[in-house]
């Protein structure tokens, strides 16, 4: 068996590899909110409730990518359905690309600052950079187009604002704290790059 096989539309597509795939994901999902469960409390208690929404970040774009999977397994006839499939599709894929490589690049700079390493970290880079895999191997089987994408640009950079104008970032290693600006910057920086990935990965998608 070639190993182009593990990413052609036969084995990425059948339905018991779709459904693992989403138990996964949604598994990963609610242990990713549960991850968040202090800084949910926290922003709770000293910020205005309807930031709440802005806080888990990783878990909102996995939940995405959940979803998602629904609507590759089972195809609405409903025109409303499949416009709101699409847009969480476009969603999935740029919010997953866009935390999945986040989330690598802030504990491997974490250690780079001084930070300890411990076996959750590893498990972190493990999951996210899985998120960032799989949203691209997707993407050619979603249904979205350029107007759900507009959608999930403007929502992950008005995230970004969010984050970083009321101080609602994921919590960072003690390490990066003092570089706060920088990692701010690397964000936004991030989006737009994850952005021009679903854009690139959409027109390829389109020809293939």
């Amino acid at each position: 068996m070639a190993l182009s096989y593990f990413w052609s539309r036969e084995f990425l597509t059948n339905r018991y590899f779709l459904w693992l795939l989403f138990w996964c994901n949604a598994l990963g999902t609610v242990y990713g909110y549960i991850w968040y469960g202090d800084q949910l409390e926290y922003t709770l208690a000293q910020q205005p409730l309807w930031q709440i929404v802005f806080v888990p970040d990783s878990p909102t774009a996995s939940l995405f990518f959940t979803l998602s999977l629904l609507w590759v397994l089972y195809k609405p006839k409903s025109m409303v359905l499949n416009r709101i499939g699409h847009v969480l599709q476009a969603l999935a894929v740029v919010t997953s690309v866009k935390y999945g490589i986040w989330a690598v690049s802030i504990i491997f700079a974490g250690w780079m600052q001084g930070g300890s390493q411990n076996w959750q970290d590893w498990m972190l880079i493990a999951s996210h950079s899985a998120m960032a895999i799989e949203a691209l191997l997707y993407v050619r089987f979603f249904g979205f187009r350029w107007g759900a994408l507009v959608i999930a640009a403007l929502w992950t950079l008005l995230n970004d604002t969010m984050d970083y104008t009321y101080d609602i970032f994921p919590w960072l290693p003690a390490s990066l704290m003092d570089h706060l600006d920088g990692v701010r910057n690397f964000t936004v920086g991030l989006t737009l790059v994850s952005i021009l990935c679903a854009w690139l990965a959409l027109r390829q998608a389109k020809r293939a």
